[in-house]
């Protein structure tokens, strides 16, 4: 049996942290949450029938080891006939704290990388539908693809630049960071409102129009300007 600190003991031993490759580094970022947006582009909000207006920003969640590294294949989801892929600035943690003023946001910032926001499109439609969660929809094993953090010493603070995504060398997505609705700084501050923001956090940012869906065989390229790229396939089910 494992042995805890102190007296208390483990009942099995506990599974390892997530973690994201850091670039430039050996190190591994530790990955506590991963905290998503909902529409925070314009286009996107309206291909989602919604109204695209300054609204405050709404949040869900995944699971931290829904995060899958870049380059892996992702096995397609059960429960599902319709998986889609969403693009996304990554923001990485690296500082805490609660009621963050947008002024001050961006110094709890450690990088940024690209993600992809995999969603069962079908499962999410029947939850809006019925006013339940989303947690099926979006919080599955390895929906949360992610390439390598970029420090903010080595990318700088990413508030401009295109954002994209191709599946199988055809562009599906396109847009730039700087549409974002609410920027990276706002939805730090916003966020820290509802939760105390503790290193180790993830936030995806939202994604730009041209959502798809993805199936076995597939392989995307998710790029954002200045970011390493991320790429994964997806493969058929275990």
């Amino acid at each position: 049996m494992a042995t805890a600190a102190g007296s208390d003991q483990f009942v099995f031993e506990p599974i390892p942290s997530a973690t994201v490759p850091v670039l430039g580094t050996d190190a591994v970022f530790p990955v506590r949450r991963i905290f998503c947006v909902g529409r925070n582009y314009a286009e996107h909000a309206k291909e989602m029938g919604a109204d695209p207006q300054r609204e405050p920003p709404f949040f869900f969640t995944k699971p931290a080891d829904a995060v899958a590294s870049a380059g892996s294949d992702i096995p397609y989801p059960s429960a599902t006939s319709n998986l889609h892929h969403e693009v996304e600035l990554v923001v990485a943690i690296a500082v805490g704290g609660d009621n963050i003023a947008p002024s001050s946001a961006l110094d709890h910032v450690f990088g940024y990388a690209v993600g992809n926001d995999l969603t069962r499109r079908d499962l999410q439609a029947t939850a809006k539908k019925n006013g339940r969660p989303w947690d099926t929809a979006k919080g599955f094993d390895r929906s949360a693809p992610i390439a390598a953090i970029s420090p903010v010493d080595l990318c700088g603070h990413i508030s401009s630049g295109k954002i994209s995504l191709s599946v199988n060398g055809e562009c599906r997505q396109t847009g730039d960071i700087s549409d974002m609705i609410w920027s990276t700084g706002e939805i730090i501050s916003t966020l820290s409102t509802l939760f105390t923001l503790q290193p180790g956090d993830l936030i995806f940012t939202g994604t730009p129009a041209g959502v798809g869906t993805l199936e076995p065989g597939d392989v995307t390229e998710a790029c954002i300007d200045g970011l390493p790229t991320l790429t994964h396939g997806i493969t058929t089910r275990d």
